[in-house]
């Protein structure tokens, strides 16, 4: 798979709502989910404690499609067994709203690498779009491509109480935006080759890969890892059409003149 590194792509205006939904991401993994970082939990408890918090902030498939919470959630707490600690299952302590839960599993995210992952195309892609759409309607527009990636899934998979999270829905609309905004814009990756080499390729093939990569995990038998690579697809065709029609109705910008030069 190409890895992104960085686009050479100019700025108009600082991104600052890129640079405050990495803040949020970051925030969340850190002091709000229980436990400290997901994956790094040594006791039983606290795994429990984490999946609590999943389900009750996570978006459920099933919860979506009902608008309807389920009835049975881990409670956090812990019980023995004879095949070992599990944890305790019972009615809801909290009143849910499903449609909510979208918005609260867009920061939530399962441990550094689910996290690094998704900044990182959310930094090289996302300031890019904010440029263009601007800061209010980029804001929008990410939590929209959100929505549509998480009702998608749900809707391909009805019965499914696995809860989602992450925000990797929402960048996936970001970057079928920038396919269709900026498709010639150069971008440096890294290229697996025997090893890694850096090689600076046109926007529209590094997420065009990328693109075909999550469809065909999305058509397949199984998701590899457990990553939602129907949400993905959703989103990002999502992202493309939006930013089809932005590009119709908007003028390309134009880059500043250069000043004079000095005789």
């Amino acid at each position: 798979m190409v890895i992104p590194v960085h686009d050479l792509n100019p700025l108009r205006r600082t991104p600052w709502v890129t640079y405050a939904l990495i803040a949020a991401n970051v925030v969340v993994l850190l002091l709000l989910t229980p436990g400290g970082v997901p994956g790094t939990a040594s006791s039983a408890a606290t795994i429990c404690r984490q999946q609590a918090f999943y389900d009750r902030y996570g978006a459920i498939p099933h919860e979506l499609i009902t608008d309807r919470p389920l009835r049975e959630v881990p409670t956090g707490g812990e019980v023995g067994t004879a095949q070992g600690p599990a944890c305790l299952v019972g009615r809801p302590s909290y009143d849910k709203i499903p449609p909510l839960s979208v918005l609260y599993a867009m920061f939530i995210h399962a441990g550094w690498l689910h996290l690094l992952g998704n900044m990182l195309f959310l930094l090289i892609f996302g300031n890019n779009v904010e440029d263009r759409f601007r800061k209010v309607p980029y804001l929008i527009f990410y939590l929209a491509c959100g929505y549509v990636a998480a009702y998608g899934f749900a809707a391909m998979n009805p019965g499914s109480v696995a809860p989602l999270v992450g925000a990797s829905g929402a960048i996936a609309g970001v970057l079928g935006a920038y396919i269709v905004l900026f498709p010639r814009a150069r971008v440096w990756s890294l290229v697996p080759f025997l090893f890694f080499i850096p090689l600076r390729i046109p926007a529209w093939l590094v997420l065009g890969l990328w693109f075909v990569l999550q469809w065909v995990y999305a058509i397949g038998p199984a998701s590899p890892g457990g990553v939602a690579y129907v949400a993905h697809v959703f989103g990002f065709v999502f992202g493309l059409l939006v930013g089809l029609v932005v590009r119709a109705v908007s003028t390309e910008p134009q880059p500043p003149p250069r000043p004079a030069q000095l005789r």
